[in-house]
């Protein structure tokens, strides 16, 4: 039943009579919550606006249905609403979602991106008009190859409405997009009204934030009040053998893995209907979607299960996207994180997970894809893996994190708690691609408009003067020659720059996942991803083997090794995993010490659990922070990644061997004595951020990073990072005490 005269206070006579009209076509019974709110929000305010709701929650009519009621009668030349997206496959999901009711209005739409129309894009160019949808590398392109058909088309912009905003809350395209929208605020007289699109995020400050850095508590912040759909959970843990070395391989007759049970138990459970799978890597991933088509051929029935990231091309991820989104057959998608953002992939009934979260954001992300239809509930099942323990096992492996993480998510799930945005390191990165690109636009510019127009303001805003200017140098060093500067201090681009500028991989910020080589005696050993930071004397695993890293080579992006003296090493991997949360990490300690037995645990995470916990209490951890384990200690802070490493580069500091990991530090060939010693040393004269600082090697992580300047990057890491070197010597007479 269409809305009715007696909602006339809710919004919906407020609409525009074609608006009105289409709603009642839809066969709408009511506008949500959050769309009526919306409504007046934007109908009757000035400000920016942030909208925030789960999933297929109506975020996108919320902001639409008013936007398109305000510009409806414009007749101002240029475009009225410019739609940013951080994906290319989700614009074209919206633009088939608002093309029919801007008809209606005689408003046109137009998706502007690498593979949008050509004529299209050429018919806006010749009368720009209404709304365009775009990626912040097309809004990149358009300002510095056409920034007279940019001043034209987005000279006059009414509404910027942002989707996916807790996308861009952190890494190098938020810092991207903030500065191309302030860039967009300069091309016309009134800077346009923002509008953000969020799914339900844990401080929604931040995101005001970001939207109005100026401005932050003028935000309007519009969070939906509906309830979540009913949760089912399942926890179910299985056990690796402790003499298999890759646990993520290919199936093989030799041995039974824990991947090949979560691939029996997954089929039978999923067969018949549309799900999501995240299992984590891409290696992963395709492992797992191998077992799973290699058991739906034994058993002579279709596949119904297909792998989707990064690596594999846009046609076969596209295929993947169109047969969940039609429906007509069932369907699972076996992913990394390239199907958490939201495109349009109709009704899932259920999600998986295969290993314990590490981010309670993405978790939130994944779990919203699953019970979108009114009444039905949502669906999730988390895989834990854990490993045979033989009799010389660490005590960091008898704690059994795996399964103590995973309960420690729930419970933070349902406490509501998503992490804040990380610490960002491209900064540098997108300061200095900026700077080549509005110089590119403007033909050359001085040092201080550029600093104005990239860094007086907003996230750049951290770079403060002198580092740009050292920024700027380096940047016309002989060695770098991206810049130069003319007789009248005129900055313009130099022989490298020119060139890279002209290429169309300028566009984009972001980087591919760089792969690291590790070398021992000229000998490469392999190759692994790094998330974490490094440094000379940190220990890391890899091919069952304990080392420590001698060299690093940041530009070349080589890892020399050595393999260490000291025995068996715990099953943690601190260079390649997720960052986990202070939080988190602390509810992992509450867990332990806690006696209730979660329902949603199988019988095989029940036991983990309770000899996870029976090992906290063996090991004295209420007691003590200073764990031996064979010739090693284990110093457990009870804090997350970023706290770990910082403990672990003072400790490297102090002439320690060290490894970090999510629960605490270990101090390599050290007693618990000597450990505590330190720590107290610690306690008594934290040292500097910035001496710390100095023992941080892999800092060129960003697209741009080998271009810039060391020194201005340590400088950076140690400002951002100065905050945790605040709270070093809280934490280290915490341990001691």
């Amino acid at each position: 039943m269409p809305p009715s005269g007696s909602e006339a206070t809710t919004g919906f006579d407020r609409l525009h009579p074609d608006i009105r009209r289409w709603i009642w076509e839809q066969k709408w019974e009511e506008l949500r919550d959050v769309q009526d709110r919306s409504i007046s929000a934007v109908l009757d305010g000035e400000g920016d606006l942030l909208i925030a709701a789960s999933t297929a929650a109506g975020k996108t009519e919320a902001a639409f249905l008013p936007i398109l009621t305000k510009v409806a009668d414009r007749e101002a030349k240029g475009f009225s609403v410019l739609y940013v997206s951080p994906l290319k496959a989700l614009i074209n999901d919206q633009f088939r979602r608002l093309d029919q009711l801007c008809e209606r209005l005689d408003i046109p739409a137009v998706r502007w991106h690498g593979d949008a129309p050509q004529s299209a894009k050429h018919r806006a160019r010749q009368n720009p008009r209404g709304l365009i949808l775009i990626t912040p590398e097309s809004i990149e392109a358009m300002l510095i190859r056409r920034p007279g058909d940019a001043k034209t088309m987005l000279g006059a912009i009414d509404f910027v409405v942002i989707d996916e905003l807790h996308a861009f809350l952190k890494g190098p395209r938020g810092l991207h997009l903030a500065s191309l929208l302030r860039r967009v605020d300069r091309l016309s007289a009134k800077p346009a009204r923002r509008i953000g699109l969020s799914a339900t995020i844990g401080d929604l400050s931040i995101a005001a934030a970001w939207l109005n850095p100026a401005e932050p508590k003028s935000v309007t912040i519009v969070e939906s009040s509906a309830d979540a759909p009913e949760l089912k959970l399942q926890i179910r843990a299985y056990s690796d053998p402790d003499d298999v070395e890759d646990v993520d391989g290919l199936e093989t007759e030799e041995k039974i893995v824990a991947l090949d049970l979560i691939a029996d138990h997954l089929y039978s459970t999923l067969r018949g209907a549309n799900n999501l799978v995240f299992a984590g890597s891409r290696k992963r991933v395709e492992a797992l979607a191998d077992r799973l088509r290699t058991r739906s051929e034994a058993r002579t029935v279709p596949n119904e299960f297909f792998p989707h990231h990064g690596s594999l091309s846009k046609e076969l991820r596209e295929e993947l996207e169109d047969r969940l989104k039609k429906g007509g057959l069932p369907t699972t998608g076996v992913a990394t994180t390239t199907l958490e953002l939201g495109i349009d992939i109709g009704s899932i009934k259920s999600v998986a997970q295969v290993g314990a979260p590490r981010s309670l954001a993405s978790l939130r992300q994944r779990l919203g894809r699953s019970g979108r239809r009114r009444g039905v509930p949502a669906i999730l099942r988390m895989y834990v893996r854990e490993q045979d323990l033989g009799k010389d096992a660490d005590p960091l492996d008898h704690l059994r994190l795996e399964t103590v993480r995973a309960v420690a998510a729930v419970r933070l799930l349902v406490a509501k708690f998503v992490e804040p945005p990380s610490i960002d390191s491209a900064t540098a990165t997108v300061a200095l691609h900026q700077t080549l690109s509005v110089v590119t636009q403007e033909g050359g510019a001085r040092a201080d408009r550029l600093f104005d127009i990239i860094c007086s303001a907003g996230p750049l805003s951290a770079l403060r003067k002198g580092d740009y200017v050292e920024l700027l140098r380096g940047m016309a060093s002989p060695e770098q020659r991206l810049l130069e500067q003319a007789p009248d201090g005129t900055i313009m681009l130099g022989e490298i720059g020119e060139r890279l500028t002209a290429s169309r991989d300028f566009y984009a910020i972001f980087s591919t996942d760089e792969e690291w080589r590790l070398v021992s005696g000229g000998r490469t050993l392999g190759t692994i991803p790094i998330s974490n930071p490094v440094g000379v004397g940190v220990v890391i695993a890899f091919a069952g083997q304990r080392w420590r890293i001698t060299t690093v080579d940041d530009r070349s992006k080589v890892l020399e090794i050595e393999r260490h003296r000291s025995g068996k090493i715990p099953k943690f991997d601190n260079l390649m995993n997720e960052p986990v949360h202070d939080r988190l990490s602390a509810e992992m300690r509450s867990v332990l010490q806690g006696d209730d037995i979660p329902a949603y645990l199988d019988p095989a995470a029940r036991h983990f659990l309770f000899k996870g916990r029976t090992a906290y209490k063996d090991l004295q951890l209420d007691e003590t922070r200073f764990v031996p384990a064979g010739k090693d200690t284990h110093v457990f802070t009870w804090r997350g990644t970023e706290t770990n490493s910082v403990l672990a580069f003072t400790l490297v500091s102090a002439g320690l061997d060290c490894a970090f990991h999510d629960v605490g530090v270990t101090a390599i060939e050290t007693t618990p004595d000597e450990a505590a010693a330190i720590v107290r040393q610690v306690a008594d004269n934290p040292p500097d951020i910035s001496s710390i600082a100095e023992f941080v090697e892999n800092l060129q992580v960003a697209k741009f990073d080998e271009m810039v300047p060391v020194s201005l990057l340590r400088r950076l890491w140690a400002r951002a990072h100065a905050s945790l070197g605040d709270d070093l010597c809280a934490m280290a007479r915490e341990l001691i005490a």
